[in-house]
């Protein structure tokens, strides 16, 4: 096998014997494969005007092999096959060789697997805006050219210019799940979310997909259970058609790396919407549930049924029986918070603008930082929460993404009423950063670079990509990233990069804020 798609590959260089997510060779190989036929139906669309399976398939086999969603050999080999069913339907095409898939021109492989990668974060998106019955055909189309794209050559200017096109496209459908979700459950309203688990039957969703924890609470409705939300979930608390649940009562944990720990026998079930699933321990494996396009072998899937609704009975009948803690229990964020706040997306943020402008006008607000993207295990990611809490108390943090964990439970105070740490929701959540930052920019009459503005990130797996890419696109400039740059970037290619905008790694909090500051 090889992989070096993720923050944490193996020596910063590749995994070749195991994934460090916990894949083995066999699932690796099977990735590979679902990958490569892929660009063989893409070849195969080319000219022609593929049926909504084959759309719907280009997206589901991006999204499994993204890092910790689908390790299930036999289900990555029914994509396969289903793939490779739709090619047939198109006039058939030849698969891209899996041998060349990671062996070629280190520049001309760097280049391939990032738009590889973007793309793979990119089909997570689409497919959540799928589920909720929005779709663009632009963005749908996009697949189809960039999948054939990464099966052909391309010059590095080429190359670059696709990457390019690509996270202008990902805008766009980042902008159509920001739509979705916002439609379906309104927008979101800053909300306090406690991290208590209160005594009885509960559950634990995890992941992005709103639409499976909408229907969990419908079918949880009145059975003296409580829903705890997880990871990336977190920002659900902000929606005002999920709020009106009362048995949406908290949030469970952290973030995704520690579950092995935090999930450690939990008397409660565990429901995987999406990513970040890692290999259960024996001591909770019984109760972990997968739905969409996650899974895992020997755990128990929660297939979709008529009309798209889920039967969750088998997770309600095991957090019944489990019976949860027979007391209340206090659980805290790695700083010792007992709570957090969410709700902070564009409308929240764009709805007080006048005081933001204001108070930066004034001097009360002096920078704003965006310090947010992937949590992760590697060893020196208290980087963020250290560099959060040396900000200025002039200045005020936007996050979002998992990476919050690390200090979404300090309270750093409040600037014109407003708290200096504000969370903008999920990862995809990017766009509401992106508006708020656009809309700043207009009000002071110049350019997003022009802002008391610092983008400082995390990364880890392929949605990050996609994420930065889009930034790149918009010409956003001195953006800090960590804690490692990706393996997946040739020397050759970094260098562009960096010469083109100023992407700098991060060092110490201490030398990036007087960096930042002056």
């Amino acid at each position: 096998m090889f992989c070096f798609q993720c923050e944490q590959t193996a020596g910063g260089k590749g995994c070749t014997k195991v994934g460090v997510c916990g894949k083995d060779a066999s699932v690796a190989q099977k990735q590979d494969e679902l990958t490569c036929a892929l660009i063989g139906l893409a070849r195969a669309a080319d000219g022609k005007s593929p049926g909504p399976e084959a759309d719907k398939l280009m997206m589901e086999g991006l999204f499994a092999t993204i890092t910790n969603v689908n390790f299930d050999p036999n289900r990555i080999q029914e994509l396969i096959e289903l793939v490779k069913t739709e090619k047939e339907k198109l006039g058939g095409a030849e698969d891209f060789p899996q041998d060349k898939l990671w062996d070629d021109d280190v520049n001309a492989r760097s280049l391939r697997s990032t738009l590889l990668f973007g793309m793979r974060g990119m089909a997570a998106y689409a497919w959540h805006a799928h589920i909720l019955g929005k779709e663009d055909k632009d963005i749908i189309n996009w697949f189809y050219k960039g999948m054939k794209a990464i099966g052909e050559d391309h010059s590095t200017d080429e190359a670059l210019n696709l990457l390019m096109e690509f996270g202008n496209v990902n805008l766009q459908c980042m902008a159509l799940l920001d739509e979705a979700n916002t439609s379906a459950f309104g927008h979101p309203v800053p909300t306090t979310v406690p991290m208590k688990v209160e005594k009885g039957p509960f559950i634990i969703i995890t992941g992005h997909d709103l639409l499976d924890l909408k229907q969990l609470l419908e079918q949880t409705e009145g059975k003296g259970i409580n829903i705890y939300t997880h990871g990336e979930m977190l920002p659900a608390h902000g929606y005002s058609e999920l709020k009106k649940y009362p048995h949406l009562k908290g949030n469970f944990g952290t973030a995704w790396q520690n579950q092995q720990r935090e999930f450690d026998g939990v008397p409660a079930p565990i429901l995987f919407t999406t990513n970040c699933l890692m290999p259960p321990k024996a001591s909770y494996a019984d109760r972990v549930f997968t739905t969409g396009v996650v899974g895992y072998p020997q755990t128990q899937h929660i297939s979709e049924g008529k009309n798209g609704i889920k039967d969750f009975s088998p997770v309600i009948n095991k957090a019944l029986e489990l019976g949860g803690y027979p007391e209340d229990k206090i659980f805290t964020g790695i700083n010792g918070g007992t709570e957090v706040m969410t709700g902070f997306a564009r409308n929240a943020v764009l709805g007080v603008a006048d005081k933001v402008i204001e108070a930066v006008k004034a001097g009360d607000i002096k920078h704003i930082f965006l310090v947010g993207g992937c949590d992760g295990a590697r060893p020196g990611r208290n980087y963020y929460t250290e560099f959060v809490k040396k900000t200025p108390k002039d200045s005020v943090v936007l996050t979002l993404a998992c990476g919050k964990y690390r200090f979404n439970d300090l309270d750093l105070g409040k600037i014109g009423g407003l708290p200096r740490i504000m969370d903008m929701g999920q990862c995809n959540d990017a766009y509401s950063a992106i508006v708020v930052a656009t809309e700043l920019a207009k009000a002071f009459n110049c350019s997003v670079n022009d802002l008391p503005l610092t983008l400082v990130l995390s990364w880890y797996e392929q949605k990050a990509v996609c994420i930065l890419l889009t930034l790149l696109a918009l010409n956003i400039k001195n953006i800090y990233l960590g804690p490692t740059l990706p393996a997946f970037l040739s020397q050759d290619v970094l260098n562009v990069l960096v010469e083109k905008f100023n992407i700098t790694q991060i060092s110490t909090p201490d030398e990036d804020l007087k960096k930042i500051l002056g």
